[in-house]
């Protein structure tokens, strides 16, 4: 069941939420099973006696090719095969993703923490997990896209894949998600880096013996680059997984009005007025430049952030918004190990990812950054990634993926401890490797 918490919800104890298991089944196993045969017939056969390239039908670069490529080979080895039909068009996984995917059944535990200007996040745990696993398991922390939250399917399927692998995982709920409490008239954005830090300065305060890695999709993807940007050689991160990130919130805002993109500008403004509508009368008195009606009744995200967003976080339009809070201007700031994943390659716009369209991507900052690797899978939905073994109702692509990049992390971390002469221990490591 979806437990909601109020404004009024105490915050000194943590709330047991309970999911639903549903795995909806459109398509008979056998004929699943028979469109994975043709799918995967034209792989060439894997050799075992020479080191694995990447197949061609991915787009590979960034500074940190030569560093981290080795260790996931075993996944970029294999052509992307899309499932068929499901996978071939980018508005046809969007939604077949969204709609279709299955979602785990995972006992959660909430966790709400106040932040320092008195707002709240929740933060949800595997209930279960401080006694099954020891204080210094690794650690992973999960940031959904935009009014995204600890029910969502994608989510679920990388805390399952990393449970499964003895990690600690949390999902952190921003302000109004997930049925995350609302406590002061102010959302979260995209330009806002005090919660994710207060986030991380609470994770790894609580788990100061584990390594603290992050996964972001979307607009959690976004924050998360951000903050790592700004962070530089301080960020207590040791990786970071950035998918589908929009990076340029300009150029994605311009391809979110155009075509059948519309149809999830509206949705997502509809899913921001539901959360603003629950706590409206936080906002019922508030002055200034806010315009609340266009908020409450906004068609589309643009709306919203000009009547609400922009307003809160001190920017005089929308578009100083968005070229302000832009991920793509902090990539080459990044010290710590990060791998992005994007959808399709520039040569073909129209099988582009809807919402994060490649034309944002900071490409020439990603090369130039030790750092930093892009993959870049054909085709291409959002949040998708409808292939791989659990195609098509079962985990994205790109899980096996991220754990093989967050693993090897982790074993390096591990030969290169934090000592006090060496507090960020990845120092060592880049200073090994490069």
């Amino acid at each position: 069941m979806a437990l909601a918490v109020t404004a009024g919800t105490s915050l000194t104890f943590p709330l047991v939420v309970a999911s639903v298991q549903y795995a909806p089944r459109t398509l008979p196993n056998a004929l699943i099973r028979s469109l994975h045969l043709s799918s995967s017939s034209s792989a060439s056969p894997m050799s075992t006696t020479t080191p694995q390239q990447p197949h061609s039908s991915f787009e590979i670069l960034g500074g940190a090719r030569d560093k981290f490529l080795p260790a996931l080979s075993h996944v970029l080895s294999r052509p992307y095969h899309p499932f068929p039909f499901l996978g071939w068009n980018r508005h046809i996984e969007t939604i077949s993703a969204s709609f279709y995917r299955s979602i785990p059944d995972i006992r959660l535990r909430r966790q709400c923490l106040r932040t320092q200007d008195g707002g709240a996040v929740a933060l949800d745990w595997v209930s279960g997990d401080d006694r099954r696993l020891p204080p210094d398991a690794p650690l992973l922390i999960l940031l959904p896209g935009l009014t995204g939250g600890s029910g969502d399917s994608y989510v679920r399927h990388m805390l399952n894949k990393a449970r499964s692998k003895g990690w600690r995982v949390v999902v952190f709920n921003s302000r109004g998600c997930g049925d995350s409490p609302v406590t002061t008239p102010q959302f979260y954005s995209a330009s806002f880096l005090g919660d994710i830090r207060e986030v991380v300065a609470h994770v790894t305060g609580r788990y100061p013996n584990a390594n603290v890695y992050a996964v972001g999709w979307s607009l959690g993807a976004n924050i998360l680059v951000r903050y790592l940007g700004q962070e530089g050689y301080n960020c207590p991160l040791s990786g970071a997984v950035s998918l589908c990130n929009p990076f340029n919130l300009v150029v994605a805002d311009e391809d979110f009005h155009k075509g059948f993109n519309n149809v999830y500008d509206k949705a997502l403004a509809k899913s921001l007025r539901t959360i603003f509508n629950k706590h409206a009368l936080l906002f019922e008195d508030i002055g200034g430049e806010y315009n609340i009606p266009m908020a409450a009744n906004a068609k589309s995200v643009r709306e919203f952030d000009d009547g609400l967003t922009r307003v809160s976080f001190g920017f005089k339009s929308v578009d100083e918004y968005y070229s302000s809070s832009s991920s793509s201007d902090t990539v080459k700031h990044v010290q710590t190990p990060l791998l992005c994943i994007q959808k399709q390659s520039v040569s073909s716009q129209a099988a582009n990812d809807p919402i994060a369209p490649a034309r944002g991507i900071p490409r020439e900052d990603i090369q130039e950054n030790p750092n930093c690797l892009l993959i870049v899978t054909p085709k291409g939905g959002h949040l998708g990634w409808i292939a791989g073994d659990e195609a098509p109702f079962g985990a994205p692509w790109t899980d096996p993926l991220v754990m093989d990049f967050i693993q090897y992390l982790e074993t390096e971390e591990v030969k290169y401890p934090k000592t006090s002469s060496n507090p960020d221990g990845k120092v060592a490591l880049h200073h090994l490797e490069v």
